[in-house]
């Protein structure tokens, strides 16, 4: 790597760790933040103050909020993501549920790619015909519809009504969630709906915003078949968006994932986040927003290097 490629890489990489920094002092104060009383919570409403106030110095509620967030954050450069409220380590009780979140996530990125790649390119060829007009339409409107909308829609029609699929997403305990395929289709799909209108509607713009350049008309000029104008000219131009998007959309699934996973009841982290959520489960509640957020932070950083590097190398 050159240097001043290095000091680019080496330059962003110190911004994420300096934004990772910050997201964590969000996240605690922000968790921190949430109503009611993780003790209360925990112990229920008919507890005595002298059972919260035992309960909050159990959990080290009692310290003060600094002192907290710096042995929390200590933990997180060791790898210590912190103990439950039930005493168990927070890394075993994520680490099953986060395996079936990214299955479901992997799977819809799996066939997000070459399916908004087909459908964006096929309808930039067509900008501002017909079809392009009906196709683009098609896709604003599934954007605007929230994933946890599609989920029971599609659980009330196909699995309610026609009984194609089971509408409970449910993997038998020490199971993997690829060993019963048919309760990751529903999911998957759910996700994969949306996503792949927005993906869609990117490479599309990037399409005929490529087909319009001045390089390509001098192709088609000199004869030169569509097919290989697409690929030397057209695909070079919108891969780095395209793959912007889909790094992207691949970290906000495994943040996206949550109200769809509690329609279906799959045992993903969104479940997980929601009833340690209502528990009170402060620990827990951080360590997922830390993770989420840092999977997300780090794609953003990673889409921008990847666009970088194939912008200098067609620049080269």
């Amino acid at each position: 790597m050159k240097p001043p490629a290095l000091r680019y890489v080496s330059g962003r990489l110190a911004v994420a760790a300096g934004l990772l920094g910050v997201l964590s002092l969000v996240v605690h104060v922000g968790v921190d933040l949430l109503p009611g009383d993780p003790a209360t919570a925990r112990l229920g409403p008919g507890s005595t103050p002298e059972q919260a106030e035992q309960a909050r110095e159990r959990l080290g509620l009692d310290e003060p909020l600094g002192q907290r967030y710096l042995e929390w954050a200590g933990g997180l450069l060791h790898g210590d993501l912190g103990t439950s409220a039930g005493g168990a380590p927070v890394a075993e009780l994520l680490a099953g549920r986060l395996e079936n979140t990214a299955v479901v996530a992997g799977l819809t990125v799996l066939l997000l790619v070459p399916g908004s790649l087909a459908l964006g390119v096929a309808l930039g060829r067509r900008a501002g015909r017909r079809l392009d007009g009906a196709g683009s339409a098609a896709l604003l409107l599934t954007v605007a519809v929230p994933e946890f909308v599609v989920a029971s829609v599609l659980a009330l029609v196909v699995a309610g009504q026609l009984g194609w699929l089971p509408a409970a997403s449910l993997v038998p305990a020490g199971e993997h969630p690829l060993a019963h395929p048919e309760v990751l289709v529903l999911p998957v799909l759910s996700l994969l709906v949306v996503s792949l209108a927005y993906a869609s509607r990117v490479i599309r713009a990037q399409t005929a915003s490529a087909l319009r350049a001045p390089h390509v008309e001098f192709m088609r000029l000199n004869g030169i078949p569509e097919r290989v104008i697409l690929r030397q000219a057209v695909l070079p131009a919108v891969l780095p968006s395209a793959v912007q998007i889909w790094l992207v959309t691949a970290a906000g699934l495994m943040g996206g994932t949550v109200l769809v996973e509690m329609v279906f009841s799959y045992p993903g982290i969104g479940k997980l986040l929601v009833t340690s959520v209502e528990s009170g489960d402060l620990p827990v509640v951080q360590a997922l927003a830390m993770v989420m957020g840092a999977l997300t932070l780090l794609a953003t950083v990673a889409a921008d290097l990847i666009a970088t590097s194939v912008g200098r190398t067609r620049s080269a």
